[in-house]
């Protein structure tokens, strides 16, 4: 991997906010999501603790998203987390999407509505793919996607998409992936300094990433209470 400019950094986290780097097909991100969103309602901080999510877009890293290899490590993960519902893809293979750039850019056309729009579509699109096995890379799905949230103005997002704007500051993020600021999907930052890089979870392969499959050696969610109360307060 080759470092970005110095001069491009990672944009500060909000108070009230856990800033959020990740895939939207990286399953560690989606356990992180999920227990995070479970303990924050458990705690009664829907209000005062959003997430700001940015890609950490691991396709223009490695290139079209191999289905093997995230099929694998939906069984290891959905082994420790199954209420985050994995389930491997059934549907037809050449519906599988190897790309997601375009959900990213939704994902951050939402935000400029709000952390609330782009956290309800950036949810929503994780589960129709892990879960609904639904084609989360193309255009008219992300809209039909967004349209269920009941939360993203759907007119607005068709406009933004339509248009690209919002590809730029997918591009952005990617930038500052490239540094080592951030450290691969996901890497979570609260605003009084605190990080975590794939929390709660140690990991190794045995065989061949993606051809292989993951053995998780130790996982907890006891990090999400201390990262939410940080972030509220």
């Amino acid at each position: 991997m080759t470092n970005a400019p110095s001069t491009v950094h990672r944009p500060a986290a909000a108070p009230g906010t856990i800033q959020v780097w990740s895939d939207l097909l990286c399953p560690f991100a989606h356990v992180a999501l999920h227990r995070l969103r479970v303990a924050r309602e458990r705690l009664g901080l829907q209000d005062q603790v959003r997430i700001d999510h940015h890609a950490f877009p691991l396709e223009l890293f490695n290139g079209p998203h191999p289905r093997p290899g995230t099929d694998s490590e939906a069984v290891g993960l959905g082994a420790i987390e199954p209420a985050a519902g994995f389930r491997l893809w059934t549907a037809a293979d050449w519906l599988y999407p190897n790309t997601v750039l375009l959900a990213n850019e939704a994902v951050a056309a939402a935000k400029a509505q709000g952390l609330g729009p782009a956290e309800d579509l950036d949810h929503a699109l994780r589960r129709a793919f892990w879960v609904d096995n639904r084609t989360i890379g193309h255009r008219t799905v992300i809209l039909e996607i967004a349209a269920e949230t009941g939360t993203v103005d759907v007119g607005a997002l068709t406009e933004a998409l339509d248009t690209g704007r919002h590809r730029a500051d997918v591009m952005a993020d990617y930038a500052v992936a490239q540094t080592d600021e951030v450290n691969g999907s996901p890497h979570l930052f609260t605003a009084d300094g605190t990080d975590v890089h794939n929390p709660g979870i140690a990991v190794h392969w045995e065989g061949p990433w993606a051809s292989g499959f993951p053995v998780v050696d130790a996982h907890d969610s006891d990090w999400t209470d201390a990262l939410l109360k940080k972030a509220a307060g």
